[in-house]
């Protein structure tokens, strides 16, 4: 669906160089910790002789961090193979650009996924990827569950209205050749649209929220199906996102 450009650069987006564990030893554990939770990140599932591999670390040192990362519930350990842990999920879903940001996006989140029956999300472009800091579910039950993935890949609906509007500059993944047309697209009508792109059987439309000046450093995303017309969720995406950039303005 999306091939890689030449002359788009991946950066921020891989995997930290090797660490060292020479030196003091509790910069040494915590680096060799770091890059095993990195590299867990980029497999998701993977067992200990690759991630010592991908971690720059001698397999005995990954096992004895990943053994005790899984104690802490940063790594879940089942049949040989490892993955992130629901602790560390849970710490990494405090994390957001701003802290107002969140809760003044609460109740008009809520209220558009009760009005229209849709999944709400609030959405950053943190290093290249789509990281949503909160989901709000309507009535609507069809769609496959999303709730649980927080990182998604940079040309969500989400993601391609924040990188439109925020310029060239930004650390990108794989892009498509029709992106620089879509892209000035989105500019013109102030939303991006998903028409199950990302996900089978899910559509989506995104707007920016907007601030005093600058990039919006976030975006408002309406989850539907198929069925439901895109444009008019738009509008009242719009909406919604004026009332979030309304209360971050008051809450400053």
């Amino acid at each position: 669906m999306y091939r890689s450009n030449t002359a788009t650069a991946v950066r921020g987006n891989g995997s930290p160089p090797a660490p060292s564990t020479a030196g003091a030893p509790g910069r040494g554990v915590l680096a060799g910790a770091f890059a095993l939770l990195s590299a867990l990140r980029q497999a998701e599932d993977a067992g200990l002789t690759a991630l010592a591999s991908a971690s720059g670390l001698p397999k005995t040192t990954a096992y004895r961090l990943l053994e005790q990362l899984s104690d802490l519930g940063a790594v879940e350990h089942r049949q040989g193979r490892y993955r992130i842990g629901p602790h560390l999920f849970r710490l990494g879903q405090g994390w957001q650009p701003c802290p107002e940001l969140r809760p003044a996006a609460r109740r008009p989140s809520r209220r558009l996924a009760s009005v229209t029956g849709t999944t709400v999300g609030l959405a950053v472009l943190h290093q290249g990827q789509t990281m949503i800091l909160e989901w709000t579910t309507g009535l609507d039950t069809t769609l496959p569950p999303v709730n649980d993935r927080p990182v998604w890949p940079w040309y969500t609906a989400a993601g391609k209205v924040l990188v439109a509007l925020s310029g060239p500059e930004l650390p990108l993944g794989p892009s498509r050749d029709s992106w620089p047309d879509e892209a000035a697209a989105i500019r013109r009508h102030g939303a991006a649209f998903d028409r199950e792109e990302v996900l089978e059987g899910v559509c989506c439309t995104a707007v920016p929220v907007p601030v005093r000046s600058g990039p919006p450093m976030a975006a408002l995303c309406v989850l539907t199906d198929p069925e439901h017309r895109l444009d008019r969720l738009a509008e009242a995406a719009r909406r919604t996102a004026a009332a979030i950039g309304a209360a971050l303005g008051h809450r400053r």
